[in-house]
């Protein structure tokens, strides 16, 4: 069997991900031995080591490690290949995919999934959440060729077009029965003392952004707005939080907002596409978005 085989692959995969020539034979209705025999193989073919034997499991070597990375971005190559092979035998366009800033509106993106949906029915929409440079960098990387909500700090070059969104407004927020809560306005001397609740940026290549952090200060890391809501109500950190995210839970009490000298600005955001992704999918969804007021007030307006 050829050594990129997609069975091999898949078979590296199991063992890496479970650890044991046993229970990837397990998961894939294999015996042990002929799981250990395929990989075996595979090292010879090789000329190296991918996996160090323990008395009941085993663990990638260095070059292991690499080559399981690379497997897995086969298989996700070679499952898109298929889907696209399918596409193109049932008559369907191109993919768009789309990158969307994890601080616009959850419910625009439900309209916007409908509507593209009825509007093409030869067409797919593949929506991404990124969070700071991870927008640029799902353009500049080819994973995205659109992105709504992106901040015009553009840490890249390259050929896109460019939409205002206007600014998205913040909110440092925190339980009503936090410490900071006590105090009409924070400062930087103050703030430090307290952990901030943050998003961990999305970006691949292009550097990461970290924001709203003092020197010194404690963060306490989460995956997205609602985990950040969550531990914003226990009680364990402060955050800034686009001013539409805020605007419902500071109505209904379970927040309590603050001022702070110098604290976080309006963030200018736009509208960003690769020029060269020119599509009659492209064009019906630039269409759709509108113009800067449009844009800001479904997207971005409290």
């Amino acid at each position: 069997m050829p050594v990129l085989s997609q069975a091999n692959l898949v078979l590296l995969d199991t063992v890496a991900r479970l650890g044991s020539f046993s229970a990837a034979a397990k998961q894939l209705h294999k015996v042990p031995s002929a799981i250990s025999y395929s990989v075996r193989q595979l090292e010879q073919q090789l000329g190296v080591a991918l996996f160090e034997r323990h008395p009941r499991r085993v663990s990638l070597t260095p070059a292991g490690v690499y080559f399981v990375e690379q497997a897995r971005q086969w298989l996700r190559e070679m499952e898109q290949v298929r889907l696209q092979t399918q596409r193109v035998a049932n008559g369907w366009q191109r993919s768009l995919r789309v990158a969307l800033d994890n601080v616009v509106r959850a419910d625009r993106i439900t309209a916007l999934v409908r509507d593209f949906y009825n509007a093409f029915d030869d067409a797919e929409l593949i929506l991404t959440i990124e969070v700071f440079n991870g927008v640029w960098d799902a353009l500049s990387e080819g994973r995205a060729e659109i992105a709504i909500g992106a901040t015009t700090a553009i840490p890249v070059g390259g050929d896109f077009g460019y939409r205002d969104m206007g600014v998205l407004e913040w909110a440092l927020v925190m339980s009503p029965d936090h410490p900071a809560a006590a105090l009409t306005v924070l400062s930087a001397d103050r703030i430090r003392d307290f952990p901030m609740i943050c998003l961990e940026d999305t970006a691949r290549a292009l550097p990461k952004r970290s924001t709203w952090l003092q020197d010194n200060q404690r963060r306490i890391m989460v995956p997205d707005w609602p985990n950040a809501v969550a531990c914003v109500q226990a009680g364990l950190g402060l955050n800034y939080m686009p001013r539409h995210l805020a605007r419902p839970l500071l109505a209904a009490g379970s927040l309590v907002e603050r001022g702070m000298a110098n604290g976080q600005r309006p963030s200018p955001c736009c509208l960003a596409w690769r020029k060269e992704s020119d599509s009659a999918l492209m064009r019906w969804l630039l269409d759709y978005l509108g113009d800067e007021a449009q844009l800001h007030r479904e997207w971005l307006a409290p």
